[in-house]
């Protein structure tokens, strides 16, 4: 009897493990965007096993510095780093397969 394949990993997954994984050298700034289309800036963040704590430079419009975001309700996110690409490689990301041969 075989067994049923295990569950395919869901969007927050792969944030949580891009935020967990996150290398001390790239700076702790940018955007997340929730999937309310809400843009979220910080200056640092924070892990937990459901949530990602952000940290604002400046309080928002309700007075918040600190806000709570399920990893399920982030849709992107924006960096201020201005470093290149191959910086990003402690995350897992990789040129294509085909870059290598045209370049």
């Amino acid at each position: 009897m075989s067994q049923p394949p295990p569950p395919k990993p869901s969007r927050g997954d792969y944030w949580r493990h891009l935020f967990a994984h996150w290398p001390a050298d790239l700076a702790k700034s940018g955007a997340v965007i929730t999937e309310h289309n809400e843009p979220v800036r910080f200056i640092d963040f924070a892990v937990s096993g459901g949530l990602l704590l952000l940290q604002r430079d400046r309080p928002d419009t309700t007075g918040a510095r600190k806000v709570f975001v399920s990893y399920d309700a982030i849709s992107s996110l924006k960096l201020d780093d201005p470093g290149e690409l191959d910086r990003y490689r402690a995350l897992g990301f990789q040129p294509p397969v085909g870059a290598a041969a045209a370049g």
